[in-house]
């Protein structure tokens, strides 16, 4: 699986040089999210843009990670899904249950939104 890594002070951005994500991937996609967990900057960003086919069970290892990553109180947001793909998984109600922006720099924003209120509602549980 192709991909670019960069990291930002807030967060890891992955970017998929790939316009296709079979099943045979999903394993490597599992374990790039595995070492990304372990990065400092443990918030990640998905960029899918030239993706425009995505298998079910690549489709569930993402899923998986929505919840996995906000359970360990960080955010993964998916970014600048073709119009295709986001039909696709809008049709199989995939959609909905992840977190996607249009653009990059919403996502960027989404992480940053998060981080806040994590860290309000982290003062709050002090309080309380």
């Amino acid at each position: 699986m192709n991909f670019k890594l960069s990291t930002k002070e807030k967060f890891a951005q992955i970017e998929l040089e790939e316009t296709s994500l079979s099943a045979n991937m999903t394993a490597e996609l599992d374990n790039l999210l595995s070492e990304c967990v372990k990065m400092p900057e443990k918030n990640i960003v998905l960029s899918l843009k030239p993706v425009i086919e995505v298998a079910p069970e690549a489709a569930l290892v993402l899923l998986d990670w929505q919840s996995r990553f906000y359970e360990l109180k960080q955010s993964f947001v998916l970014c600048e899904l073709s119009g295709q793909l986001e039909n696709r998984w809008d049709e199989d109600g995939i959609l909905e249950q992840l977190n996607t922006t249009p653009t990059l720099s919403e996502a960027w924003d989404i992480v940053q939104m998060e981080e806040i209120e994590r860290e309000l509602f982290s003062d709050y549980d002090e309080e309380g």
